[in-house]
């Protein structure tokens, strides 16, 4: 598990005063919804679309929703769930809170040596980051302001009105375009409002080339487009395809090596190629994303805050990344919360870069978080309402819901 709140020296952002509230219900549901089409990846293909969610609700009857990050292994969505009400569930309920940073330690602090004993720290990260986004959730409308406000440091105040107050546009893209018939999907998300695209690469170098022609072809000089290749080479492959596609002005180049290389050898990639490096989805822990945040490698950061962090820890990151002069682009490939929550944190912090979109069908991202958003020329517009302004439609969910229990726990 990663190591409890190290304080940002950017500074503490203005939160409103909160009384104490306890959590009296601790719900998780998981969803099965089919891939169609397959989304494909270097290193694996999805044939279903899982999601987990979270549902805190306190004494005083307000709710609070998050989603932990469940797409590898897909077998592993039911496994999570039963991780988070087995070990998060009685930590949240046993006693008041007055801020989710505080959730957010105790569960660190609490879950740390389960991580070590079992070796599961992916799935204990994820569970604590779906539990803290829903927290923030609750938090928010306890306080009656929407989440991208209060982490922005609007205060709370009888004269102020500032909840009325419009959020700045976020550039979205659409991201997850399979390497088969790329163009149709580009155009149809086109036709949805976006100007952003992304392709997965590393399906060899001929059949890569041939996509990016294509999607130029079809979008024309004026797209934006970059690549995602999910750890698909090694250093002098990713070397060389960087260099093959520089001709297609592609705004940057995602995970072309695998993830664990050291933040050095990032640098020296970002020097051998013409290509902007990007990648944080695999990061893990406040020292590692500081690492890559100070390096030259990476001038795109991606955490992921189902995967690794949730609100708390990823808003640290967010701030240091926009501070030391990078973009903060959030990862996401989930349900509806997820992403929504991630629209929130980008908005909050602010700085240039894009919120992921997934381009592919999948219903729990639409029912999992009503209303849904609305893309105009690229952008989207977060609402005033409360907390993250959305609720999942847990009745149009049914025929995706699996049964989870505790037997045997």
């Amino acid at each position: 598990m990663c190591e409890p709140h190290i304080a940002t020296k950017i500074g503490v952002m203005q939160m409103p005063p909160a009384l104490p509230f306890h959590i009296r219900q601790f719900d998780v549901f998981v969803f099965r919804a089919p891939a169609d089409p397959p989304v494909q990846t270097s290193f694996g293909i999805m044939r279903d679309r899982p999601a987990v969610l979270v549902r805190l609700t306190d004494a005083d009857g307000h709710v609070g929703w998050g989603e932990i990050w469940c797409n590898f292994p897909t077998v592993g969505a039911e496994h999570r769930a039963r991780m988070a009400l087995a070990y998060c569930r009685p930590v949240v309920m046993a006693q008041a809170w007055t801020h989710p940073r505080e959730g957010f330690e105790e569960l660190t602090r609490r879950l740390a040596v389960l991580a070590i004993q079992t070796g599961e720290y992916g799935p204990l990260h994820q569970i604590v980051a779906g539990v803290d986004t829903a927290m923030w959730d609750l938090f928010a409308r306890r306080a009656g302001r929407p989440l991208w406000q209060l982490l922005a440091g609007a205060e709370s105040s009888e004269d102020n009105d500032s909840t009325d107050a419009e959020a700045p546009l976020i550039q979205v893209y659409a991201s997850g375009i399979n390497p088969t018939d790329p163009d149709q999907l580009a155009l149809q998300k086109r036709e949805d409002g976006y100007r952003a695209f992304k392709l997965k690469v590393g399906f060899g170098a001929e059949r890569d080339l041939a996509n990016l022609r294509l999607l130029r072809d079809a979008l024309g000089d004026e797209a934006t487009l970059m690549v995602d290749a999910n750890h698909a080479w090694d250093f002098d492959d990713a070397c060389r395809a960087g260099h093959r596609m520089a001709d297609f002005n592609l705004l940057w180049m995602e995970e072309p090596m695998r993830a664990d290389q050291p933040a050095s050898r990032w640098k020296e990639l970002a020097r051998a190629q013409p290509l902007t490096l990007a990648g944080g989805e695999n990061l893990t822990g406040l020292p590692q994303f500081r690492e890559f945040i100070a390096a030259e490698g990476l001038s795109i950061i991606q955490p992921d805050l189902g995967k690794w962090g949730g609100i708390t820890a990823c808003l640290d990151v967010a701030l240091e990344t926009v501070a030391a002069g990078k973009w903060y682009c959030p990862h996401w490939l989930g349900a509806g919360i997820g992403l929504t929550a991630s629209m929130h944190l980008k908005t909050a912090v602010g700085g240039p870069g894009y919120v992921e979109v997934d381009a592919n069908p999948n219903p729990l991202r639409e029912l999992t978080a009503l209303p849904n958003f609305v893309v105009r020329d690229g952008a989207v517009t977060l609402s005033s309402a409360p907390g993250l302004g959305v609720v999942p439609d847990l009745e149009a969910c049914r025929e995706y819901l699996i049964e989870v229990s505790l037997t045997g726990v």
